[in-house]
């Protein structure tokens, strides 16, 4: 056994952590999509990427030395993020021409020939000389372009045999695994193998990962959704290939059998033998300025590409309805056509008149949703209500038929035929005869909907009470008889399948959008809500076949494990590192939302997990804001606290940008007798078009121990120690940051800002007469800031001091007021294509600019952009020194570079001698001016709409340069 560290001794992670290489792997896990190790599981909201789960576990249990050089170089030994071990991870070779790229002139000359602009290996190469070649060519590269050709560290064994020479070296093992290092730098810290908990489980990363390197491992959840997906991460796919195989042979056996019942019944096959694909369903309502009934669609648009297909509504004027044609092979006109003919616009809006005669679209009254429903709402449906009542407000219409041909395979759009609402019919009928008996046995939901700010949704746009409501009945048919069908199975194959029907219900219920562009149906949770929709689609049996079968992977875990759905303020597990990734301020209501998966598995979850409930604890929830949700959570950690030693540590994981969350997580920290001792932003999350404002894409790992002795300070005295603390933390940011290529945010810096201030609080036991027990359970009246959130916002305000936009010197940074730093750090954003309003939002924020908006020229969605000095011309110009943008210095140059734009001539004297007499202190402040001039001319020369204030900028910078000369 390694000798044992004395207590206290520094962790690699509290000393430094290769935060961009980390992140790009990050980054690169994420992009894997579905290809991610627990994915496959079932939904969960955030998991956490297994390679930081990892980078945290090794760097907490490596010990710093004196040689932080050679402690960087063995850590990323470890991960296979060094040369030998991206080699290890390299997936294919590099073709001729991606190798000539990264070769030198006399390379290039010796092993290839060009040909028409192509490089080819030039004959008579070995491979030893080709894989030399490429192998020289792959280490010139940068890390982001490896990557590309990379396995990730999870999916190889782990570093080579030479690698393992240099890290026993240093570290004083003998390991030749990552479980083996593991248990040897486990045992030397806390004298056994590392026991590692996390008491906010969700998806399964953090548990998973753990075990995977040989800890012992504790998971726990207050929802038992996370905890069932948790099971599957540890049991399922840490239980190693054969584990898998008998789960892939399960799922197999139950889909087949399905798959012969529906045959049986002929519900998903036509008189021409086609077997169909996918069914989609519209609602129908009828309008109350014409009468008739309409079929609702944002776009009647079905498939955008490749098959080119639209719905065509055409009149019935005797039955004041539409029938509804389905065009294959359209044209681009007819396609845009139909993207217009949408008949929801936030309500209904019908495309003829009273007589049917065809209304032009600016002419189409529309009835809003709330008027369609009524003051009374709609009916709330019943139980055994699996379709619209006749007098509902929103009727149910199949219109479109995605149908196979099995002889050729191709598909076919078709409008559904007498023949094909029978077959409807007839699922009806069949679910009908099967609901009660199912629902009794927990095969169909028979769950009410309980309030909330998610499921109130439902309830309040379509009447829907009941969880099984927001399938239709050919989805019920389905999965229930995949639910009676898996039933038969035991033991842990049983358990299995419950979390694949979860992935069935996810891909297919009445929430499931229609994705026009790939022809498919999307997930429930395409994003963190319950959405109702006006038209959506429904998959037939043969394409919940990727959702059922989902390939597991396999991944063998090294430790025993431990899961359950406990009250993280009840765990009693001790832990010698504790690592967690709560959820704060209601960014995600997991308790809400899981609710929809928890009907499905409530009556067969205590029978497969004796002890286990089946509910998801609302009222026990850490969640929302306030004094319940930081008196809740300081419990947590308070408990979590007391279960780990003197020497343990804790890492609690975050990404909220809200100042006041991060008042609330100090305390929480502060009163649960934790010092931070460290603090790294990794990016975790991928840009996403659904996502929108200055969105944090860095998360920030705590790294904690417990607080020793009485440190006792004044609020007064703590302001040049957070300085200090704040700038140490951007430069090592920054250093890692280059600035082509950017791994960090503005958000993601004012993140780092918060952190520290952390950092520094946390480590006084006593602040002045602050008492943390009070502050934590007293409400804040609105707009009131804490003396803990004066220090934080001060951090920011430090942060934005330093953080100088590159071409600007500091010196004049600092002399500048909120407004100019908001107006010149925007030009910057702007020249990097950004356009949303929320960025500005931020900075006005961060800088303390009261009113931004009277900066901008144009605040639509993604198109907001600042006005220029001609667009400003001489509106809102105030005195110099007057309160507000008009009165700074800059809105004078600004003015200044307007007066010469406007100047027929261009002459930029007038502009000088209006600067020479509007400016008490000119002499004083002309080197600000033209820093400012400076940073314009540069800044913004890639804008179109800048370019004549560009012209006159630089026309303006030399005539105030020869000023006095």
């Amino acid at each position: 056994m390694p000798e044992a560290e004395p207590l206290g001794t520094r962790s690699f992670i509290e000393v430094q952590f290769p935060v961009s290489k980390l992140s790009k792997e990050s980054y690169k896990e994420r992009k894997a999509g579905a290809g991610q190790t627990l994915t496959a599981l079932g939904k969960w909201w955030g998991r956490k990427p297994l390679v930081l789960v990892r980078a945290i576990l090794l760097g907490l249990l490596m010990p710093a030395t004196d040689d932080p050089a050679a402690d960087r170089e063995v850590f990323l030994a470890a991960m296979t993020m060094d040369d030998d071990g991206l080699l290890r991870r390299l997936d294919r070779a590099l073709t001729a021409q991606e190798a000539y790229e990264y070769c030198t002139p006399r390379e290039r000359a010796e092993f290839f020939t060009v040909t028409g602009g192509k490089a080819r290996w030039k004959r008579g190469l070995s491979r030893a000389e080709r894989e030399r070649i490429q192998r020289r060519a792959f280490l010139r590269m940068g890390y982001d372009r490896r990557l590309k050709y990379c396995r990730r560290p999870e999916e190889i064994e782990g570093p080579s045999p030479e690698a393992w020479a240099r890290i026993n070296a240093h570290l004083g093992t003998n390991a030749a695994s990552l479980p083996e290092l593991v248990r040897q730098l486990g045992e030397r810290r806390f004298g056994r193998p590392p026991r590692v908990g996390d008491a906010f489980c969700g998806g399964g990363s953090i548990p998973f990962e753990a075990a995977r390197l040989g800890c012992d491992v504790y998971a726990s959840d207050l929802n038992p959704v996370a905890a069932l997906l948790t099971w599957g991460a540890l049991a399922l796919t840490g239980g190693g290939e054969e584990v898998v195989a008998r789960i892939a042979a399960a799922q197999r056996r139950v889909f087949e059998d399905v798959r012969r019942q529906v045959e049986a019944w002929g519900i998903e096959r036509n008189e021409r033998g086609w077997v169909a694909d996918a069914f989609l369903y519209c609602h129908e309502v009828r309008d109350p300025v014409t009468g008739w009934w309409v079929p609702l669609a944002p776009s009647w648009v079905i498939a955008s590409r490749g098959s080119r297909v639209i719905a065509r509504l055409v009149p019935d004027p005797a039955r004041r309805r539409f029938d509804i044609e389905i065009v294959e092979g359209a044209s681009d006109e007819e396609i845009e056509q139909a993207a217009r003919e949408g008949t929801w616009a936030n309500g209904v809006r019908c495309p003829v008149d009273r007589d049917g005669r065809w209304l032009p679209p600016a002419h189409r009254q529309v009835t809003s949703a709330d008027q369609l429903r009524g003051r009374a709402g709609l009916r709330p449906w019943e139980n055994d209500d699996l379709v619209p009542r006749p007098d509902d407000v929103f009727q149910e219409r199949l219109y479109c038929i995605r149908w196979v041909d099995p002889k050729t395979g191709r598909r076919h759009y078709r409008a559904p035929t007498a023949a094909d609402l029978e077959r409807e019919r007839r699922v009806l009928e069949l679910l009908r005869e099967r609901f009660a008996r199912w629902q009794a046995r927990g095969f169909l939901p028979s769950r009410r909907i309980e309030g909330g700010y998610n499921t109130d949704q439902p309830m309040r746009e379509r009447g829907w009470t009941h969880w099984h409501h927001l399938f239709n009945p050919r989805q019920l048919l389905l999965h229930g008889l995949l639910a009676e069908r898996a039933a038969q199975e035991e033991g842990l194959e049983a358990r299995a399948l419950l979390l694949m029907l979860g992935r069935v219900i996810n891909w297919n219920s009445r929430l499931s959008v229609w994705n026009t562009a790939l022809e498919k149906n999307e997930q429930t949770f395409l994003n963190q809500a319950l959405n109702t929709l006006m038209n959506y689609g429904c998959r037939a049996l043969g394409a919940l076949e990727t959702a059922f079968c989902a390939q597991l992977a396999a991944a063998p875990v090294a430790g025993s494990y431990r899961v359950a759905p406990v009250d993280a303020r009840a765990v009693e597990w001790e832990a010698d590192i504790w690592i967690t990734d709560p959820g704060y301020g209601d960014n995600v209501n997991y308790h809400e939302l899981s609710e929809f998966f928890l009907a499905w598995y409530e009556k067969r979850l205590a029978a497969f997990f004796p002890g286990w409930y089946a509910d998801s604890k609302r009222a026990l929830a850490v969640k929302g804001e306030g004094e319940a949700f930081r008196t809740a959570l300081a419990e947590c950690y308070q408990n979590l606290a007391r279960r780990m030693p003197e020497d343990g540590f804790q890492v609690v994981m975050f990404t909220h940008q809200d100042p006041e969350i991060w008042v609330d997580l100090t305390l929480v920290l502060w009163a649960a007798g934790l010092q931070v001792t460290a603090a790294w932003t990794v990016l975790t999350e991928t840009r996403s078009g659904v996502r929108a404002g200055n969105y944090v894409q860095g998360t920030v790992v705590l790294v904690l121990r417990k607080r020793r002795g009485q440190r006792r300070g004044e609020l007064v005295d703590l302001y040049p120690e957070i300085r200090e603390e704040v700038e140490r933390q951007l430069d090592a940011m920054l250093a890692l940051d280059p600035k082509d290529d950017r791994n960090f945010g503005d958000a993601d810096y004012q993140l780092a800002a918060y952190a520290a201030a952390l950092r520094v609080l946390t480590g006084y036991s006593t602040i002045g007469d602050i008492d943390v027990t009070r502050e934590l359970r007293r409400g804040r009246a609105r707009g009131e800031r804490s003396p803990i959130r004066q220090v934080i916002e001060q951090a920011v305000r430090i942060a934005s001091d330093y953080l100088v936009p590159t071409g600007l010197e500091r010196s004049v940074w600092r002399r500048l007021g909120p407004e100019e730093r908001l107006y010149l750090k925007g030009i910057e954003v702007e020249a990097h294509g950004e356009a949303r309003e929320g960025v500005y939002q931020e900075f006005a924020r961060t800088y303390g600019a009261r009113d931004f908006r009277i900066l901008l020229a144009g605040r639509a969605a993604n198109r907001t952009r600042l006005k220029t000095p001609s667009e400003f011309r001489d509106r809102d110009l105030q005195r110099p020194g007057e309160a507000g943008f008009g009165g700074t210095l800059l809105r004078h140059v600004l003015y200044a570079v307007y007066r010469v734009a406007r100047d027929p001539e261009g002459d930029p004297r007038p502009a000088r001698r209006y600067l020479h007499q509007q400016l008490p202190d000119y002499w004083g402040t002309r080197q600000t001016i033209l820093a400012l001039l400076r940073y314009l001319t540069d800044k913004a020369t890639g804008l179109p709409h800048w370019q004549g204030d560009v012209a006159a900028a630089r026309t303006l910078l030399p005539c105030i340069e020869a000023d006095g000369v």
